[in-house]
C-alpha cells in the first residue's frame, strides 16, 4: 500500500507550473539540443547529443514525477486545529531554551528548513502529530534526548 502524501495548495499550484514549463518549454529546448548534436555527425563520440539525451531523461523522470505527485497527493489547506496535523502551525520551545520557534507542519514534499516548514515525517513533526498544547514530546538526536513543549498550535 502507497503512503499518503500531503501537498498545500500552493504547492500543488507550483507543481502544475513547473510541469507545464517541463512539458512545453523545456521539451522543446531538449529537441532543439537534439536536432543540433545530430547535425554535428557521428552520434558516438557527440558530447552535446549525450548530454541532451540525460537532460531528456531527466526531464522526464521529474515529469512523471509530478504527474505520479498530482495524482496521489491529497491537498491540505492551512488551518487551525486543537491538535497537531498537516497544515497547522505550530510554536515550540526546545528544553533549557529561552526562545520558542514556529514552524508549519507540512508533506515531506514541501519541507523546507529555512521557511520552519517541517515534514509530519521528520522526527520532530512525527513527535508532535496528534499531539495539544501543553504536551512535551521527545526526540532522539545524535547528541542524545531533547526535550520540546508544544506552547501553541495556530
Amino acid at each position: 500500500m502507497d503512503e499518503i502524501n500531503y501537498i498545500t495548495e500552493e504547492k500543488k499550484q507550483a507543481l502544475i507550473d513547473e510541469l507545464r514549463v517541463l512539458t512545453t518549454i523545456k521539451r522543446k529546448e531538449i529537441l532543439e539540443s537534439l536536432e543540433a548534436a545530430k547535425a554535428l555527425g557521428d552520434l558516438s563520440e557527440n558530447a552535446e547529443y549525450h548530454q541532451a539525451r540525460e537532460d531528456q531523461g531527466k526531464t522526464e523522470d521529474r515529469v512523471h514525477q509530478i504527474e505520479y505527485m498530482l495524482q496521489s497527493s491529497v491537498v491540505v489547506k492551512k488551518h487551525q486545529s486543537s491538535k497537531v496535523e498537516i497544515g497547522t502551525t505550530v510554536i515550540v520551545k526546545k528544553e533549557g531554551s529561552k526562545d520558542s520557534t514556529t514552524y508549519s507542519i507540512v508533506g515531506a514534499e514541501e519541507a523546507d528548513m529555512i521557511h520552519n516548514k517541517i515534514s509530519n515525517k521528520s522526527p520532530l513533526g512525527e513527535a508532535l502529530f496528534g499531539k495539544v498544547k501543553g504536551d512535551v514530546v521527545s526526540i532522539k538526536t545524535p547528541k542524545g534526548l531533547v526535550k520540546y513543549t508544544l506552547v501553541d498550535i495556530q
